[in-house]
């Protein structure tokens, strides 16, 4: 640690993302600096096959640029692209978290069937192989099903929250009749969590990548 406050860095794929974790940094990381570093078109490059490979670059870019301004440690907060938390780690030498591998460790723990929730398909691949990466660490063979949601990426991207969460909210009725935890894949579907009520777990991981954050700059002091 550079000092007795942290500072820290949030890496974002979209713009949504900056006040919600803002807020989580100030209530469990009270005195950080936070510094927002957001590259809104990742997610869309990500399904193009002619920008695709680019991405780990500008991650690499991007926590570097974090690391030069002194962050004692970054949070990719976009489940499509944590894979890539361990290389931009190697290559600037600052930790760098995933938001949702706390999630998927709560996940684990909480039950054998895991039904995962996404908007979008580049975000539910991601989120099935850290799944199966953090059980094999657990010594569980978990059975893994997801859907991806049509129609709410568009409505959220749009403005519709509403409606977002409305089809979100649908999505994990069905899911928690077959399941024993629903973990839903991106940061911005964690607010529909809070429109639905079932007899399982619902995982976000805004706040428990957040709390993982925490303890990982507590236990470097």
């Amino acid at each position: 640690m550079t000092q007795a406050a942290p500072r820290i860095a949030f890496l974002h794929t979209g713009a949504v993302n900056i006040a919600p974790f803002g807020a989580l940094a100030t209530e469990l990381i009270p005195g950080a600096t936070v510094v927002n570093y957001l590259d809104d078109r990742i997610v869309a490059d990500l399904g193009d096959a002619e920008r695709a490979a680019s991405v780990p670059e500008r991650i690499d870019d991007l926590v570097r640029a974090a690391a030069a301004g002194g962050a004692d440690a970054v949070l990719l907060t976009c489940s499509s692209i944590s894979e890539l938390a361990a290389p931009a780690a190697a290559a600037a030498g600052v930790p760098v978290l995933r938001v949702d591998e706390a999630m998927a460790d709560a996940a684990v723990r909480a039950g054998r069937r895991i039904r995962v929730l996404a908007t979008l398909p580049t975000t539910c691949r991601p989120t099935l192989a850290l799944l199966q990466e953090r059980a094999a660490l657990a010594g569980m063979a978990p059975e893994l099903t997801s859907e991806v949601i049509e129609g709410a990426f568009a409505a959220v991207s749009g403005g519709d929250r509403a409606t977002h969460d409305r089809l979100v909210a649908a999505a994990i009725e069905r899911g928690a009749a077959e399941a024993d935890v629903i973990v839903l894949a991106q940061a911005s579907m964690a607010s529909a969590a809070d429109a639905v009520s079932v007899d399982v777990p619902v995982l976000t991981s805004p706040r428990l990548g957040v709390e993982r954050l925490a303890e990982s700059l507590a236990s470097a002091r």
